[in-house]
């Protein structure tokens, strides 16, 4: 499917690895010149090599989201470098695993800063470029815990399901002017992050089985799979889509709505 937006300039964040990579693979693949961020200036190097040596119009850069100052930061540097950019997918690390008792004032305030107000901040950097132009596409990356909470995840489950309700409302602000916003909420998708909420469970590999047996499709998701989705919701197919939360989950969450 041809998503008609080679050539739009797209900056994916938490994009060393994982989701965040996959959905710069998918955007590149696109036809989209795409700078990548994340903490790790080691692996944000490798990663835009990677795209490089795939072809792409790539520039890998270091920002901490959770850094105030970070988001409107990044967003200059890629537009010096890239131009204009038309595709925000804002993505960042999950909180800290843990119930409401293993949890303290400092992790609450790491979790708001990551990935409640960082994923804001990137929004609010981008968006006076893309009102002003009469086109834009932000891609916000969640969890399932946006729509139905986690055990042991009450950082997740709270700060995610509020970027939800952000791009629901900001969705209906921003229509008319062109730009389109929207949520992707991954279930079990094989990726670091899961080997980490697994780590503490003996035989690690042996859990990861059998969290994917659990599944209804009976497997784990690839991180492509949703990089592919994030691609989807930028391109003009999916014009009519917006202000949507979408969960990538293999059918695993119960809830109907």
């Amino acid at each position: 499917m041809d998503l008609r937006i080679a050539g739009r300039v797209a900056l994916v964040t938490g994009a060393s690895r994982g989701i965040g990579l996959a959905a710069a693979r998918a955007l590149a693949a696109a036809g989209c010149p795409v700078a990548i961020a994340s903490r790790s200036a080691e692996r944000i190097g490798r990663a835009a090599e990677e795209l490089r040596a795939g072809g792409a119009r790539a520039h890998g850069l270091v920002a901490d989201v959770a850094d105030p100052g970070a988001p409107a930061r990044l967003v200059a540097e890629a537009e010096r470098i890239l131009g204009p950019v038309e595709i925000l997918v804002a993505n960042a690390g999950g909180p800290r695993a843990g119930g409401f008792d293993d949890v303290g004032e400092a992790d609450w305030e790491r979790a708001v800063q990551q990935s409640l107000l960082g994923m804001v901040r990137l929004m609010r950097a981008v968006l006076p470029g893309m009102r002003a132009r009469g086109w834009g596409r932000i891609v916000t990356i969640t969890s399932a815990t946006a729509r139905e909470a986690g055990d042991r995840l009450v950082l997740s489950n709270a700060v995610r399901a509020g970027v939800a309700g952000v791009v629901r409302t900001l969705a209906r602000e921003v229509g008319r002017e062109g730009v389109r916003v929207n949520n992707v909420m991954p279930g079990p998708i094989a990726t670091e992050r899961l080997r980490e909420l697994y780590a503490d469970r003996g035989d690690l590999e042996a859990a990861l089985a059998e969290r994917a047996a659990r599944n209804p499709l009976g497997r784990l998701g690839r991180p492509d799979e949703v990089g592919d989705l994030v691609a989807f919701l930028c391109g003009e197919p999916a014009g009519f889509l917006t202000g949507a939360s979408i969960l990538i989950d293999g059918a695993e969450s119960r809830a109907i709505a």
